[in-house]
């Protein structure tokens, strides 16, 4: 009996050691990155619903009672996180009122907007699905031109912008996203390698557009840039405890600037969106 209590200590010792040796150092946890009381995030991305003023928007009737019955479905598959705090892409002087019409939503979830979009008709069901009490926004606004590559001549680099809004086009023919039903355009709008092509279109791809010793196109991707970073400072704004648990909702882009800050951030633990996307 000793024996075995004294065995197997030293198996798992052996086996741990094994382990090790076996993988890359580069694969090692060697930090703690997160604190222990670090909250958790669902960070979601969605289509800009209703009228938008982003160059590229998506064919979709909001009002259609068939789309508002799949947005639903989805709304409730997203509330099995079970947040606490709803965030969404509206700008933190409107929290006020935002919040009067979604107490309003929350008492009947009838009520009809005259314009709704993704906030009304996704983010509010959320949140009145999962009983949270409040719904703060976090947006920030800051223009810049981010076809600003046609508007250079002369570039050092010119082919590789082009080339890639060429690959870009070619992936977007493969993977349409007009026509489809609601939940598949909502899980490709959340796939990883399609919001990792939102910061190449919308920023990094701007470091190709340049003439010789100048920074057009970076000098308009760093606009992008401080917006998101401004967004971020927002969210990191809002009241929170160890017990909270937030969702956030917002157009791609900026859902794929957050998932590195959050991945990054010791404050919050991320959420993989594909778990409630089942």
């Amino acid at each position: 009996m000793n024996f075995n209590k004294l065995l197997i200590p030293l198996l798992l010792l052996l086996a741990a050691k094994i382990f090790a040796q076996k993988t890359p150092y580069d694969k090692l946890t060697i930090y703690k990155t997160k604190f222990d009381d670090a909250v958790p995030v669902l960070n979601v991305a969605t289509f800009h619903m209703g009228q938008t003023p982003d160059a590229n928007s998506t064919e979709f009737n909001e009002h259609d009672l068939k789309n508002q019955l799949e947005i639903k479905e989805v709304a409730k598959l997203v509330a099995e996180f079970k947040p606490t705090i709803i965030v969404i892409e509206d700008l933190p002087q409107n929290d006020s009122l935002r919040n009067m019409y979604y107490q309003e939503y929350v008492k009947n979830p009838k009520l009809k907007f005259e314009n709704p979009d993704e906030r009304e008709l996704l983010a509010y069901e959320v949140g009145r699905l999962s009983g949270s009490k409040k719904i703060f926004g976090i947006d920030f606004k800051e223009n810049y031109n981010y076809k600003i590559g046609y508007f250079v001549p002369n570039k050092m680099d010119k082919n590789t912008n082009d080339a890639y809004w060429k690959l870009s086009a070619e992936n977007d023919r493969k993977n349409p996203e007009d026509g489809i039903p609601f939940y598949d355009l909502f899980k490709l709008n959340n796939h990883p390698q399609y919001l990792e092509s939102l910061i190449n279109l919308n920023a990094d791809m701007l470091t190709y557009v340049s003439t010789k010793g100048k920074s057009e196109g970076a000098d308009e991707a760093a606009k992008f840039y401080h917006r998101n970073l401004v967004m971020f400072s927002n969210l990191n704004q809002i009241p929170i405890d160890k017990n909270d648990r937030i969702f956030i909702l917002m157009g791609g882009a900026h859902t794929a600037f957050f998932m590195d800050f959050l991945k990054r951030s010791p404050k919050y633990k991320l959420e993989n969106t594909f778990d409630y996307l089942k």
